[in-house]
């Protein structure tokens, strides 16, 4: 999709090359990547110590590998 924005031209050009990523298109597709990463992470904090998963982490290390 196409699409023109207004961008801060020194933000876009600091983010290129703390990534060095040579392409701004390719700049932000990763920069969107990583928002919605880290925005499903802080999701999944909320549960932090809320869930309580009843395992056996001896019998889990003693089991075959299935591969």
């Amino acid at each position: 999709m196409r699409t023109t924005l207004d961008l801060p031209e020194e933000l876009l050009a600091e983010a290129m090359k703390a990534t060095k990523i040579e392409t701004k298109t390719k700049v932000i597709i990763t920069a969107l990547e990583e928002l919605i990463r880290k925005t499903e992470i802080a999701g999944l904090k909320k549960y932090k110590g809320k869930v309580d998963l009843d395992l056996d982490l001896h019998s889990l290390r003693s089991r075959a590998c299935r591969s």
